[in-house]
């Protein structure tokens, strides 16, 4: 093998640099200075005041101590602060925790103690949940308060110091560093928890870098693109929109609650051209009154994840002037890592197998490098026949670094050389893919993931219960809910409300039952509860 293209051929400062996304704000602060980066309320961030705000915050957090390695935590629903700090926490190395705004005090006290959280900007909104989290939990973060001057909130401050007053004691032209290997952890995700405690899912900086190029690819971002946040920001770090953006000097329009008006205002008002979301915002976009509606001229591309809508509603989505793009993927793959690519061809088709091409999750994001249905024992490729089920797999660069402090779990999920998804599907002859099944049951309610599990265990507790079981119910508006099937004990009574009652008492309001129904639990011989048929049997109850 010949030497020629290895020796005095060396990586050196001048023709190397570790991947990461913060370059992009950078360049889009140089080339696009007066441009319009964030819209919020009345508020008008350009790329330059953005830039300059994140080596703000950036300087503030090196004066507090945080540093490479160091977890910073945020409870922020889709502000600038959270755009802020997807930039400022990597600047000195430090790790982003996004925390879910929907979770109970009890998982994000766990979250913040299992991520060793240095620092916390919490937003006013949730410092009820978040002031019993900081009780129950062990570790004690410097607390940063966030009141948000556009949409003031009643809660109360965690703590003295004001997001805004302190950023702006900070550093506009703060010198940040650079990562010194691309595959240091950029940012920390937690899993719904399907098995015991979430998981805490472990991103990079070159995941996260090649992310910025793929969305922007496979979402048909142009320059200068108008996107409506409706995707929450703490999700997958918003599909790794908050870094994309800036590869193309695109316009983040905030959206702090996903309301009808909110959303047709922000289309007509900005001129929209990108949003991404569950099925669940495309029904609040058609089932909009009247007076919440308003009318533009222009299609909007609408990047939609979790179950697919039913066909109904992607052509009446078509109808009011979105485009569909349909992807899918997982918080271990940095949020969307497949797509389902549109063959022109197909628009010819019948309506029903249009419906089934729409159906499919589709081929490989162009930052992913694999993608496939393998048999999970064997770990052979299924034949390409749309039938025989395997596990989809996926390989690349935007699969995540780990399990935060688990390696079991970690070595488990890449065993043989993929990411076992846990997802079971198909392989079609022309390479898509398409999903027919979960295999940890997870439930996904408006671009959530529910345990079923974790709602089976607190169903078992009711003194009334002796079976139960919880599967997922079609949702035109939610795409999944969950369904309860309950049998009591002898002698005992309860009611739909009761079940309902005792699940919202100790769960998230998301993650509680919408339907209960009270019936034998059909079983195998050695008692395993059969949830293929109680799925079939949810989409009558």
């Amino acid at each position: 093998m010949t030497q020629a293209y290895r020796h005095g051929l060396e990586k050196n400062a001048a023709n190397y640099q570790p991947l990461t996304p913060i370059t992009m704000l950078a360049r889009s602060a140089l080339a696009y200075p007066e441009h319009t980066a964030i819209i919020h309320g009345n508020q008008r961030i350009s790329y330059a005041q953005f830039y300059a705000r994140a080596r703000q915050l950036a300087s503030k957090l090196a004066a507090a101590g945080i540093g490479p390695g160091d977890t910073v935590s945020v409870m922020l629903s889709n502000t600038p602060p959270m755009l802020e700090a997807h930039y400022a926490v990597p600047m000195v190395g430090a790790v982003l925790h996004c925390i879910n705004t929907r979770l109970d005090a009890g998982i994000v006290a766990f979250q913040i103690d299992h991520a060793e959280s240095k620092l916390l900007i919490t937003d006013r909104e949730f410092a009820p949940v978040m002031k019993e989290a900081l009780t129950q939990a062990e570790a004690a973060p410097i607390v940063v308060d966030y009141n948000d001057r556009e949409f003031p909130q009643a809660g109360d401050a965690l703590s003295d110091l004001d997001y805004e007053a302190w950023v702006s004691g900070g550093d506009p032209d703060f010198a940040w560093r650079m990562p010194e290997d691309e595959w240091e952890a950029i940012s920390l995700n937690y899993t719904s928890g399907t098995t015991g405690n979430p998981k805490g899912v472990v991103y990079h900086h070159r995941g996260a870098a090649l992310m910025c190029y793929a969305n922007v690819i496979n979402t048909g971002m142009g320059k200068h693109p108008v996107y409506l946040w409706t995707l929450p920001m703490f999700h997958c770090n918003g599909w790794c929109f908050p870094w994309s953006l800036s590869t193309v000097g695109g316009t983040h329009v905030c959206l702090r609650w996903v309301r009808a008006k909110a959303m047709y205002d922000a289309i007509a008002d900005h001129g929209v051209t990108h949003i991404s979301g569950a099925p669940i915002v495309m029904a609040t976009l058609l089932n909009a009154k009247d007076d919440e509606r308003r009318s533009f001229a222009h299609q909007v591309a609408f990047n939609h994840a979790a179950a697919p809508p039913p066909i109904a509603v992607m052509d009446a989505m078509g109808d009011a002037g979105f485009k569909l793009t349909h992807l899918y993927g997982l918080t271990e793959t940095y949020g969307p890592a497949t797509v389902n690519e549109w063959n022109p061809e197909w628009d010819n088709l019948d309506k029903a197998a249009r419906g089934a091409k729409k159906a499919r999750q589709g081929v490989r994001y162009h930052a992913l490098e694999d993608l496939t249905v393998l048999d999970p024992e064997t770990m052979a490729r299924v034949p390409a026949d749309g039938e025989t089920l395997g596990e989809v797999m996926f390989r690349g660069n935007i699969v995540m670094k780990g399990y935060l402090k688990n390696e079991e779990a970690s070595a488990e999920a890449f065993r043989g050389g993929w990411f076992h998804s846990g997802d079971l599907g198909v392989l079609h002859p022309d390479g898509y893919i398409q999903l027919k099944d979960r295999s940890k049951d997870v439930i996904i309610s408006g671009g959530e993931n529910i345990s079923s599990i974790e709602v089976e265990d607190v169903i078992y507790k009711h003194p009334a219960v002796a079976y139960c079981a919880v599967v997922a119910r079609p949702d035109d508006k939610w795409g999944e809910t969950p369904c309860a099937f309950i049998e009591l004990k002898p002698g005992t009574e309860a009611t739909k409300d009761e079940i309902v009652n005792w699940c919202l008492e100790r769960l998230a309001r998301y993650k509680a039952p919408r339907h209960v129904v009270f019936a034998e639990i059909p079983k195998t011989s050695t008692g395993k509860i059969q949830k293929f048929k109680l799925r079939e049997m949810a989409k009558d109850a």
